[in-house]
């Protein structure tokens, strides 16, 4: 089933909406099954001015009939669903899933080696063997970055942005409108900045200051994660250091990518970052958030609160953009990965998905 809706790259809605132009934005949105969030995501694109000219791509490692009617509902855009072929649903009890063989999280590495267990020489840098609940997610948005900019006829040669976004993530009704003036202004503000941002993890939002400042700062994967846009050259450069990524003994992608940048890339990423944030994250739960109440929509709500209050007070829309001198900016020290990434078979499976295609 996931094979063939990956074989017929089917774009849907394109007989309304037209075939897709090089300048428009590529919107990619890396879904697992909370269904719930992924609802108020799909409302909040549909209010988005300019939508109409995108490509929605959703990129699933879950197949699920009811996320696909919701998906294939859709009216405002053109919409693509791709499937992630090497999901623990599809392999539940084989690598990359859990293989009944491979050595315990916990296991001390003498006792592996003489249980003989599939990965016994291969933990993580603290001494643990992978989980691959842990690991999917990195595999995931690999595939997906490789799936879109290398593989996909209706996406390959596009010269455009592509923005990442998550199921949990909300947009502001302006947000590709932002997109776009931070793309004309790139070169006047800051020529070596290769990844635009739409997303800061702000606990409070201040658009009576911040409506239409952006910052430039060297690119910091726990900050500018979010609703983050680059284009086909930044690709490229990163796909040179794809051992980096696939081998550096860390499960998330963003640290990953931060490793690529530093002891890779010749250009170090650079990103111009919106101080008035237009993506937002509205998820309580997730694979590092464990909290009671799942379905809570006290944050949805003080998002639709606070994008209500700038519309309001015309603070979305802002005419032009203009640089914050950013505060001093401190060196990204290197640090060691947070692990879960020892096991070689992740890195070979990596590694094949940058080859895949090439």
């Amino acid at each position: 089933m996931i094979h063939r809706y990956n074989e017929l790259q089917s774009v849907l809605n394109e007989d309304i909406f037209g075939p897709l132009q090089n300048d428009s934005v590529i919107i990619v949105v890396q879904v697992h099954k909370r269904i719930t969030y992924l609802r108020h995501l799909i409302v909040s694109l549909a209010q988005a001015k300019d939508i109409s000219r995108t490509l929605l791509v959703f990129s699933h490692d879950h197949f699920d009939d009811d996320i696909n009617d919701l998906v294939q509902s859709i009216d405002f855009c053109k919409v693509m669903q791709i499937f992630y072929p090497f999901s623990i649903q599809t392999h539940p009890s084989e690598f990359p899933g859990a293989d009944p063989g491979d050595c315990p999280r916990d296991i001390k590495k003498e006792q592996a080696l003489l249980r003989k267990c599939n990965n016994a020489l291969h933990p993580d840098l603290y001494g643990h063997y992978r989980e691959a609940k842990f690991t999917q997610t990195k595999h995931h948005w690999w595939w997906k970055a490789n799936r879109v900019f290398d593989q996909l006829e209706v996406t390959k040669y596009h010269t455009g942005l592509v923005v990442f976004l998550e199921e949990d993530h909300y947009v502001a009704e302006d947000f590709l409108y932002i997109l776009e003036l931070m793309q004309q202004k790139s070169n006047e503000l800051c020529q070596k900045c290769n990844i635009l941002s739409l997303g800061t993890y702000l606990k409070t939002f201040n658009y009576y200051t911040y409506n239409k400042k952006v910052e430039v700062t060297p690119w910091v994967s726990s900050k500018h994660n979010m609703g983050m846009a680059f284009n086909r050259t930044t690709w490229h450069d990163i796909t040179r250091c794809a051992r980096h990524f696939c081998e550096y003994d860390d499960y998330n992608w963003d640290w990953s990518l931060q490793h690529v940048s530093q002891q890779c890339l010749r250009q170090k990423l650079h990103v111009m970052v919106v101080k008035g944030p237009r993506v937002f994250h509205i998820g309580e739960c997730g694979v590092h958030h464990k909290k009671s109440n799942c379905e809570s929509n006290q944050v949805i709500s003080k998002v639709q609160q606070v994008l209500r209050v700038a519309r309001r007070s015309h603070q979305l829309y802002p005419k032009s953009i203009s640089l914050m001198v950013a505060s001093v900016i401190k060196k990204t020290k290197l640090r060691k990965g947070n692990g879960g990434w020892g096991d070689q078979r992740d890195h070979q499976l990596c590694f094949n998905i940058t080859l895949i295609g090439r």
